[in-house]
């Protein structure tokens, strides 16, 4: 069954992804509808050999069609998200306007997929650093029980969008970037997301809630430090996990290599682990570098890279997408 399809923020990093996506995974759709802010309203994007024109975003403009893939920001999403879910089109929001609401399911196809039975219209795409970190730590909590957890996350720029990416450029180049993510530069050091006056960044306080909504682990103890790196194309994430039961390594990445969506390079001899250049452009999670935790009774270390544009943001809405109208793909 072919859909009408609308991606809301089309000429963003994630949006022009989300593009691609529809045709690399052969996603059948009957009419394909792009949309931006204002400003970016006449940019002419390729799609199948198509030329197509991107709308300024209105709520009725999406009706007649059964999908609507947002990746426009939390405030138009807070703002028109049910409206045009009432009007029978599924939203699929990439922002984070709606990961707390109990009403909206927060989802990784591969970690909780059954959470979508309750949807109402409106599906949650969790951040970019807690999709493939549930991805590592769903298995082990089904096979080897965790008491706690502790991530550290080097987040690729790209994170902070194309003004990111400009801003990293432009200080290569020995210039004066046009806007700037973070004041005090980005090549060659590292940047904290903004804030807050106990210390924590919005980023860091998302990885701890979400990643306990979507194992249903409320409770959980974890913690999180995130920074960006002048890198681009891949977040990378070292994660300590102290577990119930002790993991035997060769069990743990036979285990771990058995799950969908997961590719284990872990060859410490040969010196093979995952970096962000080989994740670039894939849809898979990379895990590697686990050995024991010897500062724990039980538990073990690993080190997890995965493209935040794709697998972090538009794959993963996408998979949602085909969940939902398909059953899978």
């Amino acid at each position: 069954m072919a859909v009408g399809v609308a991606i809301v923020g089309a000429t963003g990093l994630v949006g022009r992804t989300l593009l691609r996506l529809l045709h690399e995974r052969r996603f059948p759709v009957r009419e394909l509808r792009l949309f931006a802010s204002e400003r970016s309203a006449g940019t002419v994007l390729e799609w199948c050999g198509e030329r197509l024109r991107v709308e300024r975003f209105a709520p009725e403009r999406l009706r007649g069609l059964e999908l609507s893939l947002w990746s426009a920001g939390a405030e138009l999403s807070r703002q028109y998200a049910w409206e045009v879910a009432r009007r029978d089109c599924l939203v699929v929001d990439n922002s984070s306007a709606w990961r707390a609401h109990p009403e909206v399911p927060l989802v990784v196809p591969e970690v909780n997929p059954e959470a979508l039975q309750q949807h109402r219209g409106v599906i949650a795409n969790p951040n970019c650093v807690v999709i493939p970190l549930t991805m590592l730590l769903k298995p082990i909590l089904q096979r080897w029980g965790i008491r706690r957890v502790v991530v550290a996350t080097y987040q690729s720029i790209s994170g902070a969008g194309q003004r990111g990416i400009e801003q990293l450029q432009a200080e290569l180049r020995g210039e004066e970037p046009p806007v700037r993510v973070a004041p005090w530069g980005i090549a060659f050091t590292t940047a904290f997301h903004r804030l807050d006056a106990e210390g924590w960044s919005e980023e860091e306080r998302k990885v701890v809630a979400e990643t306990r909504r979507i194992l249903g682990q409320p409770q959980l103890p974890i913690t999180a430090t995130c920074v960006r790196l002048p890198t681009l194309g891949a977040h990378a994430e070292a994660v300590w996990v102290e577990t119930e039961q002790q993991p035997e390594l060769e069990m743990l990445r036979r285990h771990l290599g058995q799950q969908p969506g997961m590719v284990v390079l872990d060859e410490p001899a040969a010196q093979r682990y995952p970096h962000p250049a080989q994740a670039r452009g894939s849809d898979s999670v990379y895990i590697g570098r686990l050995r024991r935790d010897d500062s724990v009774p039980a538990g073990i270390i690993g080190w997890i890279v995965a493209d935040n544009i794709r697998k972090g943001a538009a794959t993963n809405a996408v998979q949602i997408a085909e969940l939902l109208l398909f059953g899978g793909h």
